[in-house]
C-alpha cells in the first residue's frame, strides 16, 4: 500500500494518509497505523486547509 504527505512537507515529520484514504499514520512511527473513515479523513484535510 502507498502512504502519501504534504508536498508543502520539509522534513520526515508529518503525518501521512495511506493511498485508499482508509488510515493515517506519523511518519516517525511508521509501524503504527490507524483506521479511519474517508469522512474523517476529508475532514482533516479541510481543517488542515483553512487559513490561519
Amino acid at each position: 500500500m502507498t502512504w502519501r504527505k504534504s508536498s508543502f512537507t520539509e522534513s520526515a515529520n508529518c503525518v501521512e494518509v495511506r493511498g485508499d484514504l482508509a488510515a493515517i499514520r506519523d511518519s516517525k512511527q511508521p509501524e503504527v497505523v490507524m483506521p479511519i473513515s474517508r469522512v474523517a479523513v476529508a475532514g482533516l484535510t479541510r481543517f488542515a486547509k483553512r487559513p490561519v
